[in-house]
């Protein structure tokens, strides 16, 4: 019975109580050299956050991802719904180098760098800590009763809280419909632009409740990158650990007195200041981000009594239990390679793309036509689709040269990110016709420069 409530802590989740109902975490405002690098990276963060809508090229965002007119842009390139399959490959790329990633660092990215994380820590936790004070404030604030000062502070923050939420959603709708279409909606009368207006207030709403309520659960409940972890990691995975050999037998420090027992003080600092609620001492657990908070604390604390910093600390189970340093392994090298090959398959790809996507369908219900003694014809559509930022003439040309092409109208001009419908003729010698369906080769030209070569069939009268 002793061991089973020794290991009691496995039964339930940090933000939960033995009575099933959420238990709010009110985690004490951290410090340290770790907190501090992750202030400065978070900062980095936020600032390509907030930032990379408003970066234009060419006239156009750096970033942008229009999913409701099918128009994607990255770093400059244009992306339309033709070119899906490259984004599907760069999943797959994303999602192997995040196995990867977590085979190797753990959940090194849910504490640095997992916008998630950010905001709550960097900026709505700030703001608590500046309006309503550190934990222990916090906590005695919730629990008092409902006078002006804490109608003040509620009301400050909720404010601020709705503010930031605000700000957050318009950076969201950005990525999506564009910088200058968002300052529309902002600048011009609200009946001008209910749905997006609604649109953006219901997003804030849905960041409001994640920062002021909802929090760490999204980590618990939503983020199924928690549960993955225990089919990603293995025992040479770095993590965020406690020293249980250097650390048990746990006991309190006393002055004066020679320390028999381990160098854990169990001033439950490290309980403290973690943001899910969890004890790091209990071993790795479904809610740890990795986020460093504990190692801080407990540093300063072994430092204040005169022990060796590095308690908790990032290593591995088996840097633990055997003292042995991180070694690639197997599965390390075969996610590598097969990383690898997918990378420089898409930038294969990405760099064999053409400018524009063209397609050319033989007319439908028309056989071919007889226009002149020993010529046939036979009529087709084109449809060329421009994913640059620039206007591109276009002009056909017979491959290898043993036919001609007759446009219908105009000369074809693909304005920039437009698309152009257009109808020509092919016209052929009969001689030249062997069977009842030829394959032509039609190039894409602009100006000197071949853009692509396309196939079309071409239906004739059999040779006799």
């Amino acid at each position: 019975m002793e061991n089973q409530a020794a290991e009691s802590f496995r039964d339930h989740i940090g933000t939960i109580d033995e009575q099933g109902k959420r238990r709010w975490i009110y985690a004490q405002k951290p410090k340290g050299p770790l907190y501090n690098l992750r202030t400065v990276t978070s900062f980095l963060s936020l600032v390509l956050f907030f930032g990379l809508p408003f970066m234009r090229l060419n006239g156009d965002p750096v970033f942008m991802l229009n999913v409701i007119q099918g128009k994607f842009i990255l770093f400059g390139s244009i992306f339309w719904p033709q070119d899906f399959f490259l984004f599907g490959l760069g999943m797959v790329i994303f999602v192997l180098f995040i196995a990867l990633f977590t085979i190797v660092f753990g959940r090194v990215f849910c504490g640095w760098a997992c916008p998630q994380t950010i905001f709550m820590e960097m900026i709505f936790r700030r703001i608590e800590y500046w309006v309503e004070g550190d934990a222990n404030h916090q906590r005695a604030l919730n629990k008092a009763p409902w006078t002006s000062e804490k109608m003040k502070k509620k009301t400050i923050k909720g404010l601020l809280f709705f503010f930031v939420s605000f700000i957050i959603s318009c950076t969201f709708i950005a990525y999506i419909i564009g910088t200058d279409e968002l300052l529309r909606i902002v600048r011009e009368p609200f009946s001008a632009h209910v749905v997006g207006w609604v649109t953006t207030l219901s997003v804030t709403a849905v960041f409001y409740g994640v920062y002021s309520r909802f929090r760490e659960q999204i980590c618990l409940v939503v983020c199924p990158y928690g549960r993955l972890q225990g089919v990603l990691l293995d025992r040479n995975s770095i993590l965020v650990v406690y020293d249980y050999l250097r650390g048990e037998k746990r006991g309190h420090i006393k002055k004066n007195e020679k320390r028999v027992i381990g160098d854990c003080i169990d001033c439950e600092q490290c309980v403290k200041v973690c943001p899910m609620g969890i004890d790091i001492r209990n071993g790795t657990q479904l809610e740890c981000t990795s986020c460093t908070a504990c190692i801080d604390a407990c540093d300063y604390m072994m430092e204040k009594v005169g022990l060796q910093k590095g308690l908790i600390r990032y290593d591995s189970e088996n840097g633990i239990a055997n003292k042995q340093k991180l070694r690639i392994t197997a599965r390390m090298i075969a996610y590598s390679a097969v990383l690898v090959v997918l990378v420089v398959l898409e930038v294969f790809l990405l760099a064999g793309r053409s400018d524009i996507d063209t397609t050319v369908n033989r007319a439908r219900g028309l056989l071919y036509q007889e226009i002149a003694i020993g010529k046939i014809s036979n009529l087709y559509s084109i449809q060329l689709a421009n994913k640059t930022h620039r206007d591109i003439p276009v002009q056909l040309k017979m491959e290898p040269g043993n036919g001609k092409i007759l446009m219908i109208g105009k000369d074809i001009l693909v304005v920039k990110e437009g698309i152009v419908q257009g109808m020509f003729f092919v016209v052929l010698d009969r001689s030249a016709i062997k069977k009842r369906k030829t394959t032509l080769e039609i190039g894409i030209y602009s100006g000197n420069r071949k853009i692509k070569t396309v196939e079309a069939s071409f239906l004739g009268p059999v040779a006799r």
